[in-house]
């Protein structure tokens, strides 16, 4: 997947900026990992904490106030901050619940995921479950990736 996304990428001319909270920089290290990811990676906000969502990405302290982090107004606001902060033409984020933990209104496993683009704003939420930590975190990885390959496939070439 992580080839196809450098390919398409590099076809289409487009850079990609992430914003990741409980993920933590591992979508961005995933697409760095690969040799030649400079023509296509710009930047990467990990923003763990509601004070560096605000600070860094511009989400709105009464947006966090009214969903919480976890949540996809936030995650709307986290890509557009990296849309707009960075020169990319596609910006992924999430913020989730890796666990241990969560509460009945947020589970364990919930992640909320944005992707903002040329077409606006898309966001969606996927219930991983209560697989532990490293196991959401890598499926939140994943489907990242995953929103970025698509994004890239409806995009016209240049």
């Amino acid at each position: 997947m992580r080839s196809d996304i450098l390919a398409l990428a590099r076809a289409r001319g487009v850079m990609i900026a992430t914003a990741e909270s409980c993920t933590a920089g591992m979508v961005a290290a995933a697409l760095t990992d690969l040799p030649g990811s400079s023509a296509i990676f710009d930047r990467g906000f990990v923003t763990y904490t509601n004070a560096a969502k605000i600070e860094m990405l511009g989400v709105d302290p009464a947006t966090l106030d009214a969903h919480g982090a976890v949540s996809e107004p936030v995650a709307s606001e986290m890509a557009a901050g990296a849309l707009a902060r960075s020169q990319a033409q596609i910006a992924v984020s999430l913020s989730g619940i890796a666990g241990p933990g969560g509460s009945e209104h947020k589970p364990e496993g919930r992640v909320c995921f944005a992707l903002a683009g040329p077409d606006g704003v898309h966001t969606q939420t996927v219930e991983f479950g209560a697989l532990g930590r490293d196991v959401v975190r890598a499926a939140a990885r994943d489907h990242a990736l995953g929103m970025i390959l698509d994004a890239l496939r409806a995009l016209s070439a240049p």
